[in-house]
């Protein structure tokens, strides 16, 4: 298992180890990256993937990414003075396909529940995770950004300031929704609390 965080791929050898699939340890490995690299991965994005069927000598594809919100239109957005998408901000938001793509491909490809892929990234992000130095480089570069969210400064910034590589960050409230989605499945995520 291969990924930029050493978390992440030990969580998905683990899964592997206890008779997981590829497409299983994919996830358990992708759902750690959603707590130690917050800023490109997360519950709250996309999810694309392409999936070899050694057995059927097939490949299928998975766009995950996110729709356009109900409510939102060019012609709203034009009432608004907007005549680009905003690069920041609700207006740009789409609809998060991340934890539908987790379910479809554990559906149709899996072999372990959602619960047990999930457990590795609640540890994490409960437990806290030793910033790397290219994670502190992207905090570091978007504290400001960070510091005009009110949720944003609490969840990932330390005294008001970024984190340093080294140091732990903890994110609790993920570790909640990550445990809600554990027991929920995508339900949980689209039409609960979350």
């Amino acid at each position: 298992v291969a990924s930029e965080s050493p978390l992440a791929s030990k969580a998905g050898a683990a899964i592997l180890e206890r008779g997981g699939n590829a497409v299983d340890a994919a996830i358990a490995a992708h759902a750690v990256m959603t707590v130690v690299a917050p800023m490109w991965n997360g519950i709250g994005g996309d999810l694309f993937a392409i999936v070899y069927d050694a057995k059927s000598g097939k490949y299928y594809g998975l766009n995950a990414s996110g729709w356009s919100p109900a409510g939102q239109s060019i012609e709203r957005l034009h009432k608004m003075g907007l005549r680009e998408m905003p690069q920041h901000g609700i207006e740009s938001a789409t609809v998060p396909g991340a934890v539908d793509g987790w379910q479809k491909l554990l559906d149709r490809f899996g072999k372990k529940k959602l619960g047990e892929v999930l457990t590795p990234a609640i540890q994490v992000a409960e437990n806290g995770y030793a910033v790397t130095e290219w994670i502190a480089v992207h905090f570091a570069s978007d504290v400001d950004l960070l510091r005009n969210n009110g949720v944003a400064a609490r969840t990932f910034l330390i005294s008001d300031r970024a984190p340093k590589m080294g140091e732990v960050v903890r994110n609790p409230d993920l570790a909640k929704s990550l445990r809600q989605i554990a027991q929920g499945g995508r339900d949980a995520f689209y039409r609960g609390e979350i």
